[in-house]
């Protein structure tokens, strides 16, 4: 189906469950946005690479891209404080799961010119889109997915592991069955406070397919144990039958960690920077086991 047809099928869908003028999607420039109030939201699709060949490109993780055009000051960081508020009915649990929702619908959209290809398309989930949805975790979405072609098997769910929603591992964990059990592969997502603790009895409890750390901030980190905490979010994630990635690499330091710990998987800015060591002209596709 048309790029164009799949946009209107989908603000038809949301108009008539919302019974309002609620249209959100729109086509521009070949990528589609959707409307969230008076934030723009776009993807931005950073490919998942082999770490010994980063030209095999394995997958893409979908980010999220924001823009205001009704509130010109209010910043794409800002989002996170306005979803957050608690004391303003209109940004409730209702509100982050509709916006969830709404941002994956634009991911698989601008991801479909990739689909004919044997990639994947990483979707990070908020954690409070997850404990706002009771049951039928993923049911919503697999409809999306299949009015789009695919199949929930190129879909991975991630979800990113803070330590402040350690007490509420557990429902995470039930949701999270949920969507495995409807055919998506699952990813956890460590940012460097979140190595070690419960975020380990998680992983081992869960078996995600992915076990994805972050490496942003790690040039400014002040940690000597920092290589053997990534060890053992590496040989964890192997314990486990997971695929280990190391993610938001922006330089050649980091790449080299990245090999020397055993990383499977990398992604990041460095890939794809004029002047790396190694060129990014004509990424080849791999298939994903």
């Amino acid at each position: 189906m048309p790029l164009q047809q799949l946009v209107e099928y989908f603000n038809d869908r949301l108009e008539w469950e919302h019974r309002t003028h609620f249209r959100p999607f729109f086509l521009k420039q070949g990528a589609v946005h959707g409307l969230f109030g008076p934030i723009r939201i776009g993807t931005h699709l950073e490919p998942v690479r082999e770490t010994l060949d980063p030209e095999r490109i394995l997958g893409y993780a979908a980010g999220l891209q924001v823009t205001t055009a009704e509130i010109p000051h209010l910043q794409s960081h800002e989002l996170e404080l306005i979803l957050s508020l608690p004391n303003r009915r209109a940004f409730g649990a209702d509100s982050i799961v509709e916006f969830d929702r709404l941002a994956r619908t634009v991911h698989m959209l601008n991801f479909l010119p990739h689909s004919h290809e044997p990639v994947f398309l990483q979707l990070e989930v908020d954690p409070r889109h997850i404990l706002g949805v009771k049951k039928d975790h993923g049911a919503y979405f697999k409809e999306v997915i299949a009015k789009c072609g695919l199949e929930t098997g190129n879909i991975v769910i991630a979800l990113r592991l803070s330590p402040v929603y350690a007490q509420y591992y557990e429902a995470l964990m039930v949701g999270l069955e949920n969507y495995r059990k409807r055919g998506y592969r699952l990813a956890l997502k460590l940012d460097y406070p979140a190595l070690g603790g419960s975020a380990v009895a998680l992983i081992s409890t869960l078996s995600p397919d992915w076990v994805e750390v972050s490496a942003k901030g790690f040039a400014v980190i002040e940690d000597p144990n920092l290589s053997q905490k990534l060890q053992q979010a590496q040989r964890l994630a192997a314990s486990v039958g997971a695929r280990s990635v190391l993610s938001d690499i922006d330089d050649q330091k980091i790449d080299n960690l990245a090999r020397d710990v055993g990383f499977e998987w990398v992604a990041g800015s460095y890939y794809q920077t004029p002047g790396s060591v190694w060129k990014d002209d004509s990424p080849r596709l791999a298939q994903v086991g």
